[in-house]
């Protein structure tokens, strides 16, 4: 074996080791900006159309009317609604949030303040349909979501609403599993004690969609995004850890994957010598 066929298959072990010992697939990150008008409720809906924003949603199926509800009248801002942003996940990944999500969005009419945050206003005060395949959303108004699905469109059969206010699941808890098709609450991506929450990938999960919960009034029939702007942006890891605050200790599945990586590249230095 020459020398560069012998450190390539080096470089090779070294790699697969990291991967073997940090116990999860191979980990990424994405940065994602989610506009007012990204509509969660569009997760994955590939068999529909958006309207001009100066035209009703025709019936969609045996969805009456008006898929997604709207003004009137024209808004301020003829916001036309937008499929959410999606990301490529497996089942089992892990997903955090790597950096707290920032920026703020208005739902009403006319530019500028108020605006919210990504955790939403308030511990409550929403409480949204499901529609299609996708479940309702019951927690802090506007706050920034996200939903899992596999490959299929999300037509019926949405699985149950989690309930995200101070009497149910709350906005502080630290992991999460939800099924497909189940909208849960992100916010900025911090627990009240600045640690960042995961969410585990449920079976079959093949994309990861972020967008917003909104309805007239934050209840009933989703809808009245005509007249959101702004954005969130957060930055998304899947199966990364967020760096560690100075002088924390590494989480222990980090600190073996360092030392794995050491140990291994002890070996390609000691045959390297020995070459």
């Amino acid at each position: 074996m020459n020398t560069r066929s012998f450190l390539s298959w080096k470089c090779g072990l070294l790699v697969l080791g990291l991967a073997v010992f940090c116990g999860h697939a191979l980990a990424s990150t994405i940065d994602v900006t989610i506009n007012g008008t990204h509509a969660i409720f569009l997760a994955g809906r590939t068999d529909i159309t958006i309207p001009d924003a100066s035209a009703p949603w025709p019936a969609v199926g045996d969805l009456p009317g008006t898929f997604l509800v709207r003004h009137g009248s024209p808004t301020p801002e003829e916001a036309q609604e937008q499929f959410p942003p999606m990301i490529g996940v497996s089942g089992g990944d892990v997903i955090r949030a790597l950096d707290p999500a920032v920026g703020g969005i208005n739902f009403f009419r006319g530019f500028g303040p108020p605006f919210f945050g990504p955790a939403g206003n308030g511990v409550s005060g929403s409480n949204l349909n499901p529609l299609g395949g996708i479940s309702g959303y019951v927690g802090p108004q506007g706050a920034l979501v996200g939903v899992f699905l596999d490959d299929s469109v999300p037509l019926s059969g949405p699985p149950a609403t989690l309930n995200f206010n101070p009497g149910g699941l709350g906005t502080d808890f630290l992991a999460l599993n939800p099924l497909l098709g189940q909208i849960f609450y992100i916010g900025t991506g911090l627990t009240s004690s600045n640690e960042f929450r995961q969410y585990v990938a449920p079976t079959g999960a093949t994309r990861l969609f972020l967008g917003i919960p909104d309805g007239f009034g934050f209840i009933g029939a989703p809808g009245a995004y005509d007249d959101n702007d702004g954005s969130y942006r957060i930055r998304i890891g899947i199966n990364s850890v967020p760096d560690p605050d100075p002088g924390q200790v590494p989480e222990p599945g980090t600190m073996l994957s360092v030392l794995a990586g050491m140990g291994l590249v002890v070996v390609l230095r000691r045959h390297k010598r020995v070459a």
